[in-house]
């Protein structure tokens, strides 16, 4: 979570009391994470999301951050997610697969767990389409389809000529579908996915003459044949 932000107020919620919880009160020493203790009172009924909930709107009305993490697959928090956006604040989320569309989509920025405990495997992720991959058992949440997705995002910021520079690119996917991330395709970097996808062109462009820095430049190759 460093890459988005630094977190100045963390907590986990939950009954402490019990044995549910209990492989988590390491980590929450070793990230310096606040346990919350709520008591479940009522069978069947989970007063720790009601907490978290609250505490959340009293930090929200403190004016004490710029953003939110909300580390769950529930979609009970969706609309805590919305009405912190709704007051200009970014939400981050973090679950897992089966977490529900309506929360992925309630979010600014929205990160499967699964990628950040597998390292992407690129000729096995790229040989596989997602579609023909064993599904779990549980209903999990259905990857954007990646061609429909990419050719948007180059359409929206692309020049004249139909390149289309990588990082506004990127930009354009992350705000269209929160839940995109190159890693769910199996790559640590979209470049690198770009490169593997056979309808586009991918040009270096020096940031200044001489430079070894470059900017990443794609674009539909068909647009490349109309412009020829």
């Amino acid at each position: 979570m460093s890459r988005y932000g630094t977190a100045t107020i963390k907590r986990a919620y939950g009954d402490w009391t019990t044995t549910n919880p209990k492989g988590w009160k390491e980590v929450l020493h070793t990230m310096a994470i606040q346990p919350i203790q709520q008591f479940s009172h009522t069978s069947g009924k989970n007063a720790t999301d009601s907490a978290l909930i609250i505490d959340a709107m009293d930090v929200l009305h403190d004016d004490r951050v710029d953003g939110f993490c909300l580390v769950t697959s529930d979609s009970d928090f969706t609309r805590l997610a919305t009405r912190i956006r709704e007051a200009g604040l970014v939400v981050y989320g973090f679950g897992e697969r089966k977490t529900p569309e309506p929360f992925v989509a309630a979010c600014d920025k929205f990160i499967y767990t699964e990628i950040l405990r597998i390292k992407p495997e690129e000729p096995k992720m790229a040989a596989a389409p997602v579609e023909t991959q064993a599904k779990p058992a549980v209903e999990v949440a259905q990857l954007p389809a990646l061609r429909p997705m990419i050719l948007m995002a180059i359409d929206a910021v692309a020049r004249d000529d139909g390149w289309a520079q990588l990082g506004p690119v990127g930009s354009q996917m992350s705000k269209k579908n929160p839940s995109f991330d190159p890693r769910n395709y199996g790559f640590a970097q979209l470049g690198k996915l770009m490169r593997k996808q056979d309808y586009l062109e991918v040009k270096e462009v020096p940031m200044v003459e001489g430079s070894t820095n470059v900017h990443l430049y794609v674009r539909c190759k068909a647009a490349g044949a109309a412009k020829a």
